[in-house]
């Protein structure tokens, strides 16, 4: 854990104090709109941005549904260190005109600013929320991962089980030629093959008994405790500082403090941000996390 920040602490909003800080300078809330709290950030400070905003109006947060986007898309990159990652997670909302196409302006609009779109990955939920009678059922939402320059940090988890593994030929790579033709190279896996890198699919069982912490169901649109730790792992380091402006039910707070990160989150609703206080309190106090998956 790096020195306590007394002198260039990342935790300084210049104007606002927070609505509540651990003592050990490992997580802070403050309570008020991302987009002024965005505004007053210290610049190129967070090494992972990872968080799910409010979109379509699907819920209404008590009444904190609507947020300004390019105020809050210019403070995030504005803040974002080079090589930092962020993973925006969001869906889109239909109607009778279909789908609002949300999720794709908002990836887009990323990358007029200067980010660069590193991967467009699927958190797959294992039931549709709303099962519909006229498209088939929608259980999935885009984890944009953006990035500014190339990431820094990449720690693949590797958890995806070799179905080939064990047999005479179980690595095959297949290539194709500028010129259409194919070349198959194919030879024995050893043990460190066993298992594999993820794919860009994430599945995750949803509903209320599927979401660890019941108090999170508090908030009105949560997403899984894994579905945080596994980011974090897999763009962040110990010791890294991650922000979560629309932090909801501290998911994402919670997972950082138990992975060694350092926390920043921000949240419109007070009702909200007392939720959040509440477990990363109750996680700080919890044993770390393992570091594998």
């Amino acid at each position: 854990m790096p020195d306590s920040m007394t002198h260039d602490n990342p935790f300084t909003v210049r104007e606002a104090a927070p609505y509540w800080q651990s003592d050990d300078d490992r997580a802070v809330v403050y309570c008020m709109d991302s987009a002024m709290a965005l505004s007053l950030f210290p610049e190129d400070r967070t090494d992972a941005v990872i968080t799910s905003p409010p979109y379509d109006d699907i819920r209404d947060y008590s009444g904190h549904s609507a947020f300004g986007f390019d105020a809050v898309a210019g403070g995030i990159v504005r803040t974002l260190r080079r090589g930092g990652t962020l993973v925006w997670v969001v869906g889109d909302g239909c109607d009778d005109s279909g789908e609002s196409g949300t999720s794709f302006r908002q990836a887009l609009a990323f990358k007029s600013l200067g980010l660069r779109l590193h991967d467009t990955m699927i958190y797959m939920k294992s039931g549709p929320a709303y099962p519909s009678q006229d498209r088939y059922y929608q259980v999935f939402e885009y984890m944009f991962v953006l990035t500014k320059g190339r990431p820094t940090t990449f720690n693949p988890i590797r958890d995806r089980e070799n179905r080939w593994y064990g047999q005479k030929w179980s690595k095959v790579r297949t290539r194709r030629k500028k010129d259409g033709t194919l070349t198959r190279t194919a030879w024995r896996a050893d043990e460190a093959d066993r298992v594999g890198m993820r794919f860009n699919i994430w599945q995750y069982a949803v509903g209320f008994g599927n979401h660890g912490d019941i108090r999170k169901h508090q908030h009105p649109a949560t997403f899984p405790d894994e579905l945080a730790v596994d980011h974090i792992l897999s763009w962040t380091n110990p010791g890294d500082l991650v922000l979560d402006p629309f932090m909801g039910s501290g998911t994402t707070g919670v997972a950082a403090v138990r992975l060694g990160r350092r926390f920043i989150g921000l949240e419109i609703c007070e009702e909200y941000a007392a939720l959040s206080v509440r477990r990363i309190r109750n996680a700080l106090a919890q044993p770390p996390l393992l570091e594998e998956t």
